[in-house]
Parts: C-alpha cells; sequence; structure tokens
C-alpha cells in the first residue's frame, strides 16, 4: 500500500522570516542530528505566565496542513491554528549564556510575562 501523500501549504517570509544567525544555527543542529533536509517546528500553545508560549522541535517535513516557510536557505513549519499567532514575526537565535536560543519577535504580541517566555495576543 502506497503511503498518502502530505498535503501542505507553501508560505512566504511575510508569515516568518528567520535571520542568517537563526538559519546558520538550524542548519548546524540538522545536520548534527543526519536529517539536512529537516525543519523548525514553530508552535504556539497555552501555558506561561501571559497565557501564550512558543514550542520548538525539529522535524523531518511539514504534516498535514502545515504551512511550510523557507527563509535563508531554511525550513520552517507552522501549523494553521500557530499561524494566526506568529504571522510577521522574526526567529532569530543569539548564544547568550542567560538569554540564548531562538527567539521570536512577534508584531501581534500585546503583551510579555517579565521572563520572556509567554505572550499574549
Amino acid at each position: 500500500m502506497a503511503a498518502a501523500e502530505i498535503q501542505f501549504k507553501r508560505g512566504n517570509e511575510r508569515l516568518v522570516k528567520v535571520t542568517e544567525r537563526a538559519a546558520a544555527k538550524l542548519t548546524q543542529l540538522l545536520t548534527r542530528q543526519g536529517r539536512p533536509q529537516g525543519a523548525l517546528r514553530v508552535a504556539v500553545i497555552g501555558g506561561g505566565c501571559s497565557g501564550l508560549q512558543y514550542k520548538m522541535d525539529l522535524v523531518d517535513g511539514p504534516a498535514n496542513r502545515d504551512i511550510l516557510v523557507e527563509s535563508n536557505q531554511v525550513r520552517v513549519v507552522i501549523d494553521p491554528k500557530s499561524a494566526l499567532f506568529v504571522s510577521g514575526s522574526l526567529l532569530d537565535y543569539s548564544d547568550d549564556l542567560q538569554r540564548g536560543g531562538f527567539k521570536v519577535t512577534n508584531p501581534n504580541a500585546v503583551a510579555h510575562c517579565s521572563c520572556g517566555e509567554s505572550f499574549s495576543a
């Protein structure tokens, strides 16, 4: 029996844009995991002090109904519900010891918690 084809949409950098720093780190992480054609999944889930927070995972590619964005030669996948919250966002990466990691700058966030880990829209 043949595997079902995954149905996904293609998005563009108006949904999410990846900086050169974030793209370099993402490429490094995916290569280290042995899946250079993989992607970063960005999701918005309930939780955190302000009600919403980001969840990020490395994945092989898009799942059904996902939106695939290619930016700076890397791939980001977002589910349709999360896309409503992240539209227009910038994904960056920092090596800072205290606040390092992937960071989302989201123009839709109306409030942030003091720790910077959650937001409300």
